[in-house]
């Protein structure tokens, strides 16, 4: 995979998770554990992505 297509990848996990986040954020029966789960695994999204487009 070029460095490009996994990039547009990494975004496109990046802006799922961000939805489910915010989806979750709302839903009264979601644990909290689990939104930070979520928004652990969006932040070491975009610090790879940052990563790969320093270079």
């Amino acid at each position: 995979m070029s460095l490009n297509g996994h990039l547009e990848e990494l975004r496109r996990k990046h802006q799922t998770l961000s939805e489910a986040v915010e989806a979750a954020q709302r839903s009264p029966g979601i644990d909290d554990l689990e939104i930070a789960r979520m928004k652990k695994q969006k932040l070491m999204i975009k610090e790879e992505i940052t990563r790969l487009t320093a270079h």
